[in-house]
């Protein structure tokens, strides 16, 4: 029998079946063609199983640090109707219920990651054993592509670890280490990577643990409908807390774990994978999946391996920012320098970088031992002595454009040749920056999102004689620290902060009509947002708010014409978040404490009650429209660059698919209907329709077909 995608052969009366044979992608995943050929491999085991030809069938994976990370999602994209997913799902059921019918001793072998249907395979073993490697991770993660596990994963799991368990992993989509898998019941033993081939026969052959009274005990109460009543009830109430009803997968998953309870394993799975079918036509699954593919296309990158790599960085200005940004180099084992002029600057960017390490500290994601050696890792200098032995140097210092040319002008002549420099600016012109540098081709933007350790975008911004180069290494730097990256060239605001802008802008103009902050919020996160534009001021700092503002109505013009709440809040020193009062209150440790009465003297004492979504249209509509003369400016040249800036910059709803992808689907023609009412109604220059926004409408062409 000859395989393409796995290996089959009995050694040592053991089958082995090895998973990612002849892979060339990074991730092993199972595909229509491997299926096929593990349908056939179990089919082959089960006569040998029959015939008690073998002591045990084992599968283990060909490539190091990946045993299965799922079904390859372009299989479920592909999926054209809810019989067409039906009909996969009966076959791939067929086969996973003979992997688990097989009557000799089974095994899967975790080595790295074991995702979505690796982990269903896994589950279907009559034993789990998992590597000591760091990386070793276990999870379904099926909930963020807004469907659920459709290989028997919510049947088999919750028999294997207990409900409350299998629920937390299943309707998070979170990862479990090794280790910890072991402790929860998940796998059954932890095995040296080295050794993993050599052991796993001897321990197949050993008895299961027996279960503690206390598991016993446990193990009961969960079969009692009661218990199980309660425990659904919490769950959903969790899920609406967290989801606000937005995402139909985790409420599907709770319903058919308790319709199931008792079931046969067919009509459990049939139900199961009815659920599966209609998830994954939904709106919410088809634009969960897009933004899979969005943020996989941003992070592939040609010839990564020829490129150099940072060993060593430096950041120009502590404080927050700086701080945040020297904890990312030290994170990821680049020994940062982080320079300032005073040592309580440098003292702030310490405490931040310490801060950042102490969340993983608490959660026990790193060791004492490590937050002390990381931590020690950062280097703080009030020189510039030290330069030269930096690959890459990030400035943050404040943003003034006669400074960060001092800045540049006086660095260079400390730094090697090969050195890269760039500006973490959100607002300046890297265009105007670059003449500061007698090499501006090893110069470049690199627009980080605060905080730094929870933000993942980062924006690299291009200028006209930067050396392509130069953009690849950072493009590689951003992958290697774990964040996305988009590039997008030099222009007011860049890309995020640009269409960010009328969105803040408009929200500050419905407050002067007299719409409260109250409903304003409200409406952002009944749209969709994390947070609402009045909460969000607060957290960028109504300070910067106003300074951006200015430089995009310089850049920009009369549409980008500020609110003037903006300069009386400004004024009266609610700059939000940072001195503990803005539209909101917060305590020292930056939590709300409700609603700043202050603000009520700058607003309007007569209150507008506005139509929710005619609130929704007025925020986000001149986002679209400010998308579109983006495009015109070439700031980018994709949609796709805009959704990924927009969903990993802003929060915009994933359920919504991105801006322009829900620009698209509510039909180009009828936004630009709305923005030419409001044009009339409400102001001519802001709600203007961009050219190119009308030009699309009158060629019948939508922002994904650019």
């Amino acid at each position: 029998m000859s395989y393409q995608h796995i290996s089959y052969e009995i050694k040592n009366e053991i089958i082995w079946i090895g998973l990612g044979y002849n892979e060339k992608k990074s991730m092993t995943t199972l595909t229509r063609d491997s299926l096929a050929e593990l349908t056939q491999a179990i089919a082959a085991a089960t006569e040998v199983d029959q015939k008690k030809g073998a002591k045990g069938l084992c599968f283990f994976s060909h490539k190091p640090g990946v045993f299965l990370a799922g079904m390859d999602i372009s299989v479920i994209n592909d999926l054209k109707n809810e019989s067409d997913a039906l009909r996969n799902l009966e076959q791939a059921h067929k086969l996973f219920n003979a992997v688990e019918d097989l009557k000799m001793p089974t095994a899967s072998l975790v080595d790295g990651v074991c995702l979505g249907g690796g982990l269903e395979l896994s589950l279907c073993c009559k034993k789990i054993f998992v590597s000591d490697n760091s990386k070793t991770a276990l999870g379904l993660p099926e909930v963020m592509l807004g469907v659920l596990p459709g290989f028997g994963g919510t049947y088999r799991l919750p028999k294997k670890v207990g409900l409350p368990a299998a629920l937390d992993m299943i309707l998070t989509g979170k990862q479990i280490k090794g280790k910890n898998a072991y402790k929860m019941g998940l796998a059954d033993a932890v095995l040296p990577i080295e050794r993993m081939k050599e052991l796993a026969p001897l321990y197949m052959s050993k008895p299961k643990k027996k279960k503690s009274l206390k598991e016993e005990l446990e193990k009961a109460a969960m079969d009692n409908f009661l218990t199980r009543k309660i425990i659904f009830q919490k769950a959903r109430e969790q899920v609406m807390k967290t989801t606000k009803g937005f995402y139909p997968a985790p409420l599907k998953i709770l319903e058919v774990l308790e319709a199931g309870a008792g079931k046969s394993r067919s009509d459990y799975l049939a139900m199961e994978a009815q659920a599966f079918a209609e998830l994954s036509q939904s709106v919410q699954s088809k634009n969960l999946q897009h933004i899979f593919f969005l943020t996989d296309n941003s992070k592939k990158l040609e010839n990564k391996d020829l490129l150099p790599s940072v060993k060593k960085g430096a950041v120009i200005g502590a404080g927050v920012m700086g701080g945040g940004i020297a904890w990312l180099f030290a994170h990821n084992n680049q020994a940062p320098l982080m320079k300032d002029i005073t040592p309580a600057a440098l003292e702030l960017g310490l405490k931040q970088a310490s801060q950042n390490f102490s969340g993983a500290l608490k959660k026990r994601r790193m060791s004492e031992d490590e937050f002390n050696r990381k931590m020690r890792s950062i280097e703080p200098t009030l020189t510039l002595e030290g330069m030269k032995s930096a690959d890459l140097v990030i400035e943050a210092v404040v943003e003034n454009m006669d400074l960060k040319k001092k800045v540049f002008a006086e660095l260079e002549g400390y730094v090697r040749p090969d050195t890269i420099l760039t500006s973490n600016t959100s607002s300046l012109s890297v265009q105007e920056m670059s003449k500061a540098l007698q090499k501006p081709e090893r110069f470049a933007g690199l627009h980080f999102f605060n905080p730094v350790n929870k933000m993942p975008l980062v924006e690299i911004i291009t200028h006209d004689k930067v050396d392509p180069k130069t953009i690849q290494t950072l493009i590689k730097w951003v992958l290697d620290v774990k964040k996305t990256p988009i590039v997008v060239k030099d222009g007011p605001g860049f890309l995020v902060n640009r269409i960010l802008a009328p969105y803040l802008n408009e929200a500050a103009f419905l407050l002067e009509e007299g719409v409260t902050v109250e409903a304003l919020d409200e409406a952002a996160l009944n749209f969709g947002m994390p947070m609402g534009p009045c909460r969000l001021m607060d957290e960028i700092g109504l300070d910067v708010c106003v300074k951006v503002g200015k430089i995009m109505h310089d850049g920009l013009g009369e549409r980008a014409n500020p609110s003037s709440l903006s300069t009386k809040l400004y004024d009266a020193k609610l700059f939000g978040k940072k001195n503990g009062k803005g539209f909101y209150l917060y305590d020292e440790k930056g939590k709300s404490t409700g609603k700043n009465p202050e603000i009520s003297k700058l607003l309007p004492s007569k209150k507008k009650h506005m139509d929710e979504m005619m609130i929704q249209m007025r925020l986000f509509l001149p986002m679209v429209n400010e998308a579109a003369y983006i495009f015109a400016d070439k700031i980018c040249d994709k949609a796709a660059t805009v959704d990924v800036g927009m969903i990993y910059g802003t929060g915009f709803p994933p359920f919504k698919g991105g801006l322009l992808r829900w620009a698209d689907q509510e039909g180009l023609e009828q936004i630009v209907e709305r923005l030419n009412n409001f044009a009339k109604e409400v102001n001519q220059e802001r709600y203007h329709v961009a050219p190119m926004l009308s030009l699309m409408v009158n060629d019948k062409r939508k922002f994904y077909d650019l």
